[in-house]
């Protein structure tokens, strides 16, 4: 091992990983850099037996307790928010029922229009399709009008320059 090697510091962020090193939490990956260092470092050894140490004298500090006064306070403003989540919970709940019931009537309109417009289409006929099928009569309306009776129409059947030739 080199001299160099021996005497090697951890990055900053292997040193903002040591506690989750030590606590075990590391992928597999950066736990592997992080211990190939510090069997190579007596330094990078030497600042994680200080955080180890660190973290023990810590544990034997005695624990504050939490008065009387900030427990209740922490407890009300707890029930504030649990309320302020149950009211906007109803109020969102009230939004989405009128929103579907809008939808339920816009689709119940759309439904109706089209009901309407299909009945409209096969029971009352179009007058001007019956105009399109009969535009041959519609074009020479001013013609027929002029021949008067089916009377005329009669007679010149039956006469020799317009019927068939009785030879």
């Amino acid at each position: 091992m080199s001299k160099g090697a021996e005497n090697q510091r951890l990055t900053p962020d292997e040193r903002s990983n040591l506690v989750a090193f030590i606590d075990g939490e590391l992928n597999e990956s950066e736990s592997r850099a992080i211990s190939t260092k510090l069997t190579q470092s007596v330094s990078a050894r030497r600042e994680v037996d200080a955080l180890k140490r660190t973290w023990e004298l810590l544990d034997e500090l005695p624990m504050p307790r939490a008065s009387e006064s900030l427990t209740q306070r922490t407890l009300t403003e707890i029930a504030k928010i649990d309320t302020a989540g149950d009211k906007l919970f109803m109020s969102a709940s009230r939004t989405a029922r009128k929103v579907l019931t809008t939808v339920l009537v816009a689709c119940g309109t759309a439904l109706c229009f089209v009901i309407g417009l299909v009945i409209t289409r096969w029971l009352i006929p179009d007058p001007t399709a019956r105009l399109a099928r009969e535009l041959s009569i519609a074009e020479h309306y001013q013609e027929y009008r002029e021949i008067g009776t089916l009377e005329f129409l009669k007679r010149l059947d039956e006469s020799p320059e317009f019927g068939n030739d009785p030879n």
